[in-house]
């Protein structure tokens, strides 16, 4: 996720590209070009998750009948903490009806094209540019959502470390990246973003196909693991891919959704307007950790 301020933007590329742009880039074949890697798992048998093992620490079910928008700025900040901003609609404060709308126990994140041929989505994140919020190191980070249909959309769930005034470097980690170019493909990475010359940007990404459907059509679960071994990917409570935990990564991580639009792929065609559903978003950690 394009991030504003220097500690997150030292990548030797032009001043035109965001971050985000370069993990899509990356995650659409160009991943030796960036220094990615199609890693493949280490495990020969892919596990399921298992949620008899973890206890809850986080959950937003967005079905409380009382549900308003009062208390959903309490809970969620409608920016990246470090006011970044990346792709081609500008993540927009909530105003009744936009770009948030909850309805039969989901939340709906709208983008639209305005009148002034400006197009505007949401961005949701756990914590806010203070660091007031819900972030967590390690545990099982999962949504429950439904993909927005056409070409243009890129909506993400995804985790960073960030912290106000951190100086170590920031794990960013792309649970699932959905390009509407490729209605059938999970696109997961996870990304070391240096501070200093003293630590390169490493970058490992993966591409999971969906056979029989494409994401947009029905609810799936996305997760992810993370604990001080392993970062492992699911699917449907179904593991995907994993890739070792980058030894960088010393701090909680926060909680993001969004609906973007582009990552270097064409918006002309691109639905106006177009949905990001999600159900719900849980966050759990080990019994007895």
């Amino acid at each position: 996720m394009a991030q504003d301020s220097t500690p997150h933007s030292r990548v030797d590329v032009p001043p035109s590209m965001s971050r985000r742009f370069l993990l899509g880039a990356a995650a659409a074949g160009a991943f030796s070009a960036a220094g990615c890697g199609n890693v493949q798992s280490a495990v020969p048998v892919k596990q399921k998750i298992d949620l008899s093992l973890y206890e809850l620490t986080f959950a937003e079910e967005f079905d409380d009948p009382n549900f308003d928008m009062d208390a959903f700025n309490k809970r969620w900040y409608a920016h990246t903490p470090w006011h970044g901003d990346f792709g081609d609609a500008q993540f927009t404060d909530p105003r009744p009806g936009f770009p948030f709308m909850v309805d039969n126990g989901n939340l709906t994140i709208v983008a639209k094209k305005g009148d002034d041929g400006k197009w505007r989505s949401g961005l949701i994140s756990s914590l806010n540019h203070e660091g007031v919020g819900f972030a967590q190191q390690y545990g099982y980070f999962e949504c429950r959502c439904r993909m927005p249909p056409g070409p243009g959309v890129w909506p993400a769930f995804w985790l960073d470390s960030w912290y106000p005034g951190m100086t170590d470097p920031s794990i960013e980690i792309d649970v699932v990246e959905y390009y509407g170019k490729f209605p059938t493909d999970i696109h997961s990475t996870v990304t070391v973003w240096p501070k200093n010359d003293l630590v390169k940007k490493t970058s490992e990404g993966h591409i999971h196909k969906v056979e029989g459907s494409t994401l947009a059509d029905e609810f799936h679960d996305y997760g992810v693991s993370v604990d001080p071994d392993w970062v492992v990917f699911y699917f449907d409570g179904q593991e995907t891919w994993r890739t070792p935990t980058p030894v960088t990564h010393k701090h909680p991580l926060v909680v993001l959704c969004n609906l973007a639009l582009g990552s270097g792929w064409p918006i002309d065609e691109t639905i106006n307007p177009s949905f990001f559903t999600i159900d719900y978003i849980r966050v759990y950690k080990l019994k007895n950790a």
